[in-house]
């Protein structure tokens, strides 16, 4: 074998080296992209089951249903309908701000109360931490019961 034969050979099999190199390390990245992100903070209630506070994916926050859980006695409020939003709402505001979201981020919430007969006084709380012409999608349900005895849980999604 000439020396021009044998260079041409080690240069074919660099070049195979470094596409796969590429194929594998992008598909490695790609992988990692796929990947979705636990969300987690302090200054809100920790889950007492198998899920999360929140999950980012893709840009996307998916934070689970917040209720009144005081984070100094980790009860739930019992008290009046709107201090009850409002610390679902600062729950919700800590976990937004725990993934670098705010709530203009926000796209879709959903509203869970036990006596729709309080819906202006939730209303009212949840609105005030939102800009009314940006404000997301939304539904509001009656439900039976919620969990600890809460008359409102909120869940929501943002996305960047």
């Amino acid at each position: 074998m000439i020396k021009e034969d044998y260079l041409i050979k080690i240069y074919k099999m660099k070049s195979c080296f470094l596409l796969l190199l590429i194929i594998f390390s992008t598909e490695i990245f790609s992988q990692d992209n796929n990947m979705k992100t636990i969300i987690s903070t302090s200054k809100a209630p920790q889950p007492v089951g198998p899920y999360n506070q929140a999950v980012l994916k893709d840009g996307s926050l998916f934070i689970s249903g917040q209720i009144a859980i005081e984070l100094d006695t980790k009860m739930l409020y019992s008290g009046d309908i709107e201090n009850e939003t409002e610390i679902v709402m600062k729950n919700i505001e800590n976990i937004l701000n725990e993934a670098g979201f705010t709530f203009e981020d926000v796209v879709k919430s959903s509203i869970f109360t036990t006596d729709m007969g309080k819906f202006a006084e939730i209303n009212k709380v949840y609105g005030s931490f939102f800009n009314n012409l940006t404000a997301p999608a939304r539904e509001t349900i009656e439900v039976s019961g919620l969990p600890l005895g809460a008359n409102v849980e909120i869940s929501v999604i943002a996305i960047k």
